[in-house]
């Protein structure tokens, strides 16, 4: 049975069926009255085995209002999710439980004519996830169609290094110059460049800094990062001497106010302006992750990178070159 009460800010329905309560606020009598009878229709559905009639659109949306919109990554999965609706209207239509496995290798194999393994990977990843929610929490469907589906696989590893002269003639272009506080977003770019080659920190957790979350005495910086969701904590990043030299111009205060999009955006004009090739603004993190190796050990690097798992650490991060570990090899033994 529903409950429809009026509330400061429209009118409000709650459903309770078989030990479930739902709740939910909509801006009219009507459109709260149509919610609260199809959550009823649903609920009543499930009771009986079956699955509630929905579309794949539907259980994509919902996922975007209550997992996505928790995680620090919810930009990047609005954008993928969004533009599978655009671009794939026919599936995005299609009832939940009528997606089955040849659609989605249908899917996997049109999008592999137009990006990389990679990116269809992680697009894979996501939306297997949209399945195991619907599936064990909402129960919209069974089986995932996800379920046997061959992967495509990750892009081989990055292994680019940055040249010193690489990075002068960056921060060169972009206008910044060390010891004074940005005054334009193509300066900040150029700080936070150097700033991720100092701490190997990800784009967003540069981007996050401010008097708030930077610890001068301690020397570190505890920063929100993209699995956060997961690990139910910040991150604690320590900082080099160099490090806090590059950030003390611009505190107090937010370091930065250039956004994700616009940093992208502009770095690429830079390296494209100046016809550096094949670099990105992630492989910054990478050098300085490699760097960081010849000064402490590899579980003090995994607390420095964030990384959990130490294989990702040393197939994308650790890039270190044949010819320098045959240099190492020919040192004296202590």
């Amino acid at each position: 049975m529903a409950y429809i009460t009026k509330v400061a800010n429209g009118w409000r329905a709650q459903v309770e069926r078989n030990g479930e309560r739902r709740s939910a606020t909509r801006d009219t009598k009507s459109e709260v009255v149509q919610w609260a009878a199809e959550v009823e229709a649903e609920l009543l559905a499930m009771k009986r085995g079956a699955f509630p009639k929905k579309t794949f659109a539907d259980a994509l949306r919902r996922y975007l209002d209550e997992v996505s919109a928790n995680k620090k990554g919810e930009r990047y999965e609005r954008l993928r999710i969004e533009a599978l609706i655009r671009d794939f209207p026919r599936l995005a239509a299609k009832p939940l439980t009528d997606v089955q496995t040849p659609d989605i290798a249908a899917w996997r194999d049109k999008r592999l004519k137009s990006v990389t393994p990679g990116s269809v990977q992680r697009d894979i990843n996501l939306l297997s996830n949209v399945f195991t929610i619907a599936r064990k929490e909402w129960k919209w469907c069974g089986e995932s169609p996800f379920d046997g589906l061959r992967a495509p696989g990750q892009n081989p590893a990055r292994s680019r290094r940055i040249d010193p002269r690489e990075i002068r003639r960056l921060v060169r272009w972009l206008g910044y110059v060390t010891g004074r506080r940005p005054r334009t977003k193509q300066q900040e770019v150029a700080l936070a460049f150097l700033v991720s080659l100092r701490t190997g920190m990800r784009a967003g957790e540069i981007l996050s800094l401010s008097s708030k979350n930077i610890d001068i005495k301690n020397r570190c910086a505890t920063v929100e990062h993209k699995t956060q969701h997961l690990t139910g904590k910040p991150r604690v990043v320590p900082l080099s001497r160099h490090a806090l030299r590059l950030l003390r111009p611009s505190l107090p205060g937010a370091v930065f106010t250039v956004s994700s999009a616009s940093l992208d955006a502009l770095f690429r004009k830079a390296r494209d302006s100046l016809l550096i090739d094949d670099l990105h603004f992630h492989d910054a993190r990478a050098d300085a992750l490699t760097r960081f190796a010849k000064r402490v050990d590899v579980m003090e690097l995994a607390r420095i990178s964030g990384h959990k798992d130490l294989r990702v650490l040393m197939d994308h991060y650790y890039r270190v070159t044949p010819a320098e570990i045959a240099a190492r090899l020919d040192r004296p033994i202590p």
